[in-house]
């Protein structure tokens, strides 16, 4: 299984995939620099993703912020012995709340993060979307920029749904499952296509829309 561990994968995928399918080849030259963005991963990698759903790059990061502030060293077991009222001044909704501490009960029980980077991608997700409030964006989140995984394309992303219409002069944003289906030609190198349209989308709009923080 392809791994993206290092600028060099990114430069591979780049490669194969203007081999496989023209249009990309635009979309590289337009994007310039693709970055890595591999961070941490286990539970801490996956809590700051969870806290980024559905908040701009600078309110998750704020947030994020105060948790590791507030909760030294962050970690399953200080999330769990925490008040709910710790968590909730940080800026936590009560959802992401409950799903900090049920994800910090699994991590102390028996899942086992480190073994998601061995595993095919679908079997990676079903494990991970198995977790309380974890759907399937944050476990291809998770799975891409925490683990390596080359072959994930999260097509249910608003930003990478108005990349490739934008990029594709396609009068309307492709839905999840029309953007999964064209993702499949861009297949073993996925994860790659998914960070290209992700600069992409940074260059043509001037924000960046990558649900991560990282460098």
């Amino acid at each position: 299984m392809s791994r993206i561990d290092d600028l060099t994968d990114i430069e591979e995928g780049l490669r194969q995939l203007a081999a496989a399918d023209e249009r990309l080849a635009l979309v590289i030259a337009r994007a310039g620099d693709v970055p890595l963005r591999r961070r941490m991963g286990g539970y801490e990698g996956l809590a700051e993703i969870v806290v980024s759903q559905q908040l701009s790059k600078a309110a998750a990061d704020t947030i994020w912020k105060r948790l590791l502030a507030r909760l030294d060293p962050f970690a399953p077991e200080t999330v769990l012995a925490a008040a709910d009222e710790d968590l909730r001044v940080c800026g936590l909704s009560r959802p992401k709340v409950r799903t900090l501490r049920a994800l910090a009960e699994a991590a102390t029980a028996d899942f086992r993060f480190e073994e998601l980077a061995d595993l095919p991608a679908e079997e990676a997700i079903a494990a991970m979307t198995a977790l309380h409030g974890i759907g399937r964006w944050t476990a291809e989140v998770y799975l891409l920029f925490c683990c390596g995984h080359a072959d994930i394309f999260p097509a249910g992303d608003i930003a990478l749904q108005n990349a490739v219409r934008h990029a594709f002069e396609m009068e309307e944003r492709p839905p999840e499952k029309a953007l999964r289906e064209i993702a499949e030609g861009w297949s073993p190198w996925r994860g790659v296509a998914a960070r290209l349209f992700w600069r992409y989308y940074a260059v043509t709009t001037k924000r960046d829309a990558i649900p991560v923080g990282a460098p």
